[in-house]
């Protein structure tokens, strides 16, 4: 499937809605937690079991985004979006059968495996090719479009409750709101692969710096460089500490304020993870277009020195405020977005833009670690606490001040980040036959 090369005068701003479509749409990972309570109660699972299919798709998220991230830049962002497709909704579709006749693993394997494939290939599909619409404000470019991925629970999280509660929390209910979860998205999704568009000579239409100046480093190269598992480790550290409170946010919620006199409602619960997903979609936009004006490093200074101070007031005084509660939650949530959202643009300043998509897709692994961490920490502890009869807010207070460590391991490799040896660039002669020598060199 050739990438659609954009005609004379097309306007740059039609791109990002193309990728906001498919971010919206695989966004709706991030209201899982909506559906834990009723996989929970309807198949006699565990909360470490309910997260599974959700941590498997953020494994296969960043695996894909790794192994795929070569094919996404040599296939460009149409084919990308076609394969993002038909692996989300297929996943959905799978996991309707597996909720039908109670086949849990039927649901880890369309949720968690197919599902997120799509996630990983819908995720980088658009990256490389908006940098190179938008040179001159990279971080705002890749924020208006990786915006989408953290709002999309908002759109989902409502929608999925209101689907439970019309269908029913049984098993039956949950196969028919997976179904049509997985028919709206191929709709919706169909419309960025329609629209989607490359620049004419892989350079931007309406002006600013070419987007092959200065600093080049191909992938292969990237991944040797202290700098690269750097930001490695800090996006991983990053990504723990806020998914840890997403996939577990309504029943967390729940929990933290059970015996007080104001205990939250499923319906509360399910409003407190849009809101969680509204500040995810605000910092991915609002702290990545910050970062253009303040550097990249600044900006994940703020990212993880002050989400480790959230995170202490959590621990110390959540559960007697609920303000305090939910507005720390949602400033680490908008850390968390804006850590995913500045990435792809401190990647472009360390090593270029030729083959940043492939670089941004290995990168992720990242992200597949964190899936694990952090859903594993929050709800391991809790089962355990839980299970020794502690309840409420105890039975997370030992998973935030691991949270806490991890931001300040972050914190010091983002400190040891230095700008890529000249060793590692590409000479400009080297530049136009780059292709030729990667396909020889790198398996796809």
């Amino acid at each position: 499937m050739s990438p659609p090369v954009a005609s004379p005068g097309w306007s740059r701003w039609l791109v990002p809605p193309a990728a906001l479509s498919v971010h919206l749409s695989i966004g709706q990972a991030y209201a899982w937690s909506v559906f834990k309570p009723s996989l929970e109660s309807a198949l006699d699972l565990s909360g470490t079991q309910s997260a599974l299919p959700f941590q498997v798709a953020i494994v296969m998220l960043g695996l894909s985004a790794a192994f795929g991230g070569t094919l996404v830049e040599r296939n460009g962002p149409r084919w990308a979006m076609t394969v993002a497709l038909v692996c989300f909704s297929s996943g959905f579709l799978i996991s309707a059968l597996g909720a039908a006749t109670q086949q849990y693993w039927l649901i880890v394997l369309g949720y968690g495996f197919v599902g997120g494939i799509g996630l990983g290939i819908g995720y980088i599909s658009p990256v490389s090719t908006l940098i190179k619409w938008f040179p001159d404000r990279p971080g705002m470019a890749t924020g208006i479009a990786i915006m989408g991925f953290g709002g999309g629970a908002l759109i989902a999280s409502p929608l999925s409750a209101q689907m439970l509660e019309s269908f029913g929390s049984d098993s039956s209910g949950i196969a028919l709101a997976f179904l049509v979860h997985g028919v709206t998205y191929a709709v919706f999704m169909a419309l960025g692969v329609l629209l989607v568009r490359v620049p004419r000579g892989e350079k931007p239409v309406e002006g600013g710096p070419s987007a092959v100046d200065g600093v080049q480093v191909s992938a292969r190269d990237a991944v040797r460089t202290p700098q690269f598992w750097c930001l490695w480790v800090v996006l991983c550290m990053n990504v723990t500490a806020g998914i840890g409170i997403l996939e577990k946010a309504a029943p967390m919620i729940t929990d933290f304020f059970a015996d007080t006199s104001t205990p939250v409602s499923v319906s509360a619960a399910a409003g407190f993870v849009a809101l969680l997903s509204a500040a995810n979609m605000a910092g991915r936009i609002g702290w990545s277009s910050t970062s253009d004006l303040i550097g990249r490093k600044n900006m994940y200074r703020v990212y993880l020195g002050a989400g480790a101070l959230m995170y202490a007031l959590i621990a110390l005084f959540g559960d007697s405020s609920k303000p305090l509660f939910i507005l720390c939650a949602l400033v680490i949530l908008s850390f968390y977005g804006g850590g995913f959202a500045t990435v792809p643009a401190y990647l472009k300043d360390l090593f270029g833009t030729y083959q940043v998509g492939a670089i941004h897709g290995r990168l992720l692994t990242a992200w597949s670690t964190a899936g694990v961490l952090g859903p594993l920490i929050v709800n391991w502890i809790a089962d355990r606490q839980e299970e020794a009869g502690r309840h409420g807010a105890s039975l997370y207070g030992l998973s935030f001040v691991i949270m806490i460590g991890l931001l300040a391991v972050g914190f010091v490799a983002n400190e040891l980040v230095r700008p890529v040896h000249p060793s590692r660039h590409i000479p400009a002669p080297r530049k136009e036959t780059a292709d030729a020598e990667r396909q020889h060199s790198e398996p796809a």
